[in-house]
């Protein structure tokens, strides 16, 4: 009775490592999704209009899908960095509006993810995005986007 005592011990004890383990990989996977989101989204496009930075952690095939009087429309990534690029032209300064971001959710499942993010200007709530990441070789890759504008 007591050898079968230790054996089941020693199955919970190894069980826990592996839970534990599987929860720090978690906790790296959900860093370096938000690592992703911050530079190519948060800095790439509402910070410094950074193309390069957008392309780094979109994926070419992410489309954007806004939402106007019952219409979907899709905003593909380069449509977007184009927009991006003629409003710098327009306006080279950068802004001095403080942007900050707060991530309310990240939610992983194998290679795919969600990620809840809140955008404030000036400490005014201007965006809450939901997005979609896939893993790919080399790494998180932003493939979908879909938004509220707050008014």
């Amino acid at each position: 009775m007591k050898r079968t005592i230790f054996i089941l011990g020693s199955v919970v004890l190894c069980f826990g490592l592996v839970v534990a383990g599987g929860d720090q990989n978690m906790e790296k996977e959900k860093a370096a999704i938000q690592k992703v989101i911050e530079k190519a989204y948060v800095k790439g496009i509402h910070i410094n209009r950074d193309p390069e930075a957008i392309r780094s952690g979109f994926h070419p095939e992410f489309n954007m899908l806004v939402l106007r009087e019952d219409k979907i429309t899709k905003v593909p990534i380069e449509n977007w960095i184009a927009k991006i690029e003629e409003s710098k032209k327009k306006n080279p300064e950068p802004s001095d509006v403080e942007t900050t971001h707060n991530f309310s959710l990240v939610d992983i499942t194998g290679d795919a993810a969600v990620a809840k993010i809140e955008i404030f200007r000036d400490s005014k709530h201007v965006f809450t995005d939901y997005m979609s990441l896939y893993k790919f070789d080399d790494g998180w890759k932003i493939v979908n986007k879909i938004f509220h504008h707050h008014k």
